[in-house]
């Protein structure tokens, strides 16, 4: 597998305009795929930890979550040196604190998923 796969919550819509505004400038090695369109075998891991925050897994098989996937995804893009600017160490308190911040009223938000 040379791809980084890309895991988002498609109920969400604003993970969905996020994901429609990625896949518009993303290379051919991000794959994108929306949770709720997954098999039972592939949400092994627990299809509710996939929906709680966006995960991505690289091409060599490590996981990421949060804000270090979302930056990861970009850098498939040609502003994706922008977004890694949110991974320097001052910043990435901020970056980090602001998309938590953010997951916490999107998940009290969130209605339960069905297919569980």
């Amino acid at each position: 597998m040379d791809e980084d796969t890309l895991y988002y919550d498609g109920a969400c819509p604003i993970c969905s305009a996020e994901i429609g505004k990625l896949a518009k400038f993303c290379d051919a090695k991000l794959v994108v795929r929306n949770i709720h369109e997954l098999d039972a075998d592939e949400t092994l891991s627990g299809r509710e930890q996939l929906l709680a925050r966006l995960h991505l897994k690289t091409a060599d098989g490590q996981w990421l979550t949060g804000l270090s996937a979302n930056i990861r995804a970009w850098e498939h893009t040609p502003i994706g040196l922008l977004w890694r600017m949110l991974d320097w160490p001052i910043i990435r308190i901020f970056s980090n604190w602001a998309y938590e911040a953010w997951l916490r009223r999107r998940n009290q938000a969130r209605r339960p998923d069905p297919g569980v």
